[in-house]
């Protein structure tokens, strides 16, 4: 659960800023919207490679 502090005066907008902010570090939609689909180990694998290789190209490119 999360718990947001809220001083005395302040304003509620702010306070679900911080709400929004927090809940946005648990991870929580993310992890849904993972959980909504399943991928196949051989696609993650896939597509974890091709980030590695973009990412070296990007690299390769800066040097």
């Amino acid at each position: 659960m999360i718990v947001v502090p809220i001083k005395e005066g302040e304003n509620i907008e702010r306070a679900l800023k911080k709400f929004k902010r927090k809940f946005e570090k648990t991870g929580v939609m993310r992890e849904l919207r993972n959980r909504q689909a399943y991928t196949k180990e051989s696609i993650l694998r896939r597509d974890k490679m091709a980030k590695a290789i973009y990412l070296q190209q990007m690299r390769r490119e800066e040097e």
